[in-house]
């Protein structure tokens, strides 16, 4: 099978091997941080959340970021990727066993919300660096693939994280208070771990490319936001970049406003106030959500052999359409479950798609800056999504009516995207498929 052949060519390349697995043990790290997390938040019996209440946990976690994030791209387009990958691991396994000194007194108020946000805040700005990386340690010629093994796979170890740490969980080890101990110093090692790793990497290697000496750190913050407009000018340039971001900031904020719906469904619909059987619930769909995204990884570069990435793109939001109405507006289990799984594929492989658009149409240095300003893209965009989730949702999460304008609305992306990218959906000729192979 050529996709295994492939698999296996790139895992053999050493320095891809190393940047993915501080991907996969970050984000392994990550899904055993966030299970007491979520439960704590979501799934209390003593809490009842609302679409509203969800609106503001993500308005307080992710807000601050991407007024942050630019600035920091910045420097990530100046400073050592390896350095700032191995500072960011690390300082989140301090930060880790800040939120368990803050949880041991009781608290969950202002000291504890900025310890969280501090936490996931430094993740993005690593994923932005693992992706701005990328490109250093794969040829051209296989970023599509290295674009669907790396965030796919770091989302299904972000899932086995979920798992590990709802099982350590549920051991007890005597109290629930202890078990939540135990999963935090876990979470901890895994940031360690993560940042021991990234210093199997040569620090030169992962770049950023500077053809003139590097700025005095002082310099470079003053012109910040002269630096920003370059990257954004950059970006409005690069069409295919300017259009994939739009066509992903459309698609994140539906499946944003999705996910919202699944949580309250769960929380509130499916077997109202039972918070046990919600978190199992909800687990079960995250998992298949995950598998959706594993698929995604294993379609999407058999898919870009036979038409172009922006048509792939416009037949995963037709087919998000879709899934919305049938079985989306079923609101059963197994109609959830089946919908969770086609938007983690679609969500996944235009994100795939999109992750190689901007690597390929974006010059290296300015990649660390234009990554950030995509993560700041995702981010408002899902505060966005919750907010307008709290506006429209019942707190059942029942609706009708927000189903029928997500599918509404991806379809209207898909043909527009399709005709600003001036692609069609026919397979590729074998002089187009030599001269834009992926």
């Amino acid at each position: 099978m050529r996709l295994l052949r492939d698999l296996t060519t790139l895992l053999r390349h050493r320095f891809f091997r190393r940047l993915f697995a501080v991907r996969l043990v970050s984000q392994f790290s990550d899904g055993v941080f966030q299970v007491a997390i979520a439960s704590y938040v979501l799934f209390s019996p003593e809490r009842q959340p609302s679409a509203t209440a969800i609106a503001v946990g993500f308005a307080v976690l992710l807000l601050p970021f991407s007024l942050l994030g630019p600035f920091c791209g910045v420097l990530l387009d100046r400073w050592s990727r390896r350095q700032t990958m191995v500072w960011c691991n690390a300082v989140r396994a301090v930060v880790v066993l800040l939120v368990l000194a803050v949880t041991r007194g009781g608290g969950e108020g202002p000291l504890f919300v900025l310890a969280v946000l501090a936490c996931l805040s430094v993740n993005r700005f690593l994923l932005a660096a693992l992706s701005a990386a990328l490109p250093h340690v794969v040829s051209n010629e296989r970023l599509v693939l290295a674009n669907a093994v790396t965030p796919t796979c770091g989302t299904l170890a972000y899932l086995v994280g979920l798992g590990v740490g709802s099982t350590v969980a549920a051991l007890g080890w005597g109290a629930p208070a202890t078990a939540e101990y135990v999963v935090l110093v876990l979470a901890s090692l895994g940031y360690a771990a993560g940042a021991l790793l990234v210093l199997r990497i040569p620090r030169p290697m992962l770049g950023p490319d500077l053809a003139a000496a590097h700025a005095e750190v002082a310099a470079t913050v003053r012109h910040v936001l002269h630096g920003l407009a370059d990257g954004a000018r950059h970006v409005v340039a690069c069409r295919p970049a300017a259009f994939g971001l739009a066509a992903i900031a459309v698609q994140r904020f539906f499946f944003t406003l999705c996910t919202v719906a699944i949580i309250l469904l769960y929380r509130n619909y499916f077997g109202a106030g039972d918070a046990a059987a919600g978190i199992a619930g909800l687990g079960t769909a995250v998992l298949v959500s995950g598998l959706g995204f594993g698929s995604a990884a294993l379609l999407t570069p058999i898919a870009v052999r036979r038409i172009r990435k922006e048509a792939w793109i416009a037949v995963l939001l037709l087919v998000g359409a879709v899934a919305v109405v049938v079985p989306g507006t079923f609101f059963t289990v197994p109609a959830v479950l089946v919908t969770a799984f086609v938007l983690g594929l679609c969500a996944q492989g235009v994100k795939i798609c999109v992750d190689t658009l901007v690597q390929e149409s974006v010059a290296d240095v300015y990649r660390g800056r234009v990554f950030s300003l995509y993560d700041v893209l995702f981010n408002v965009v899902v505060v966005l999504a919750a907010t307008c989730a709290a506006l429209t949702l019942p707190p059942t999460g029942r609706s009708y009516t927000v189903l029928a304008v997500t599918a509404v609305t991806y379809v209207a992306a898909a043909v527009g995207y399709a005709r600003l990218t001036g692609v069609g959906l026919r397979p590729r000729t074998p002089a187009s498929s030599e001269s834009t192979a992926d």
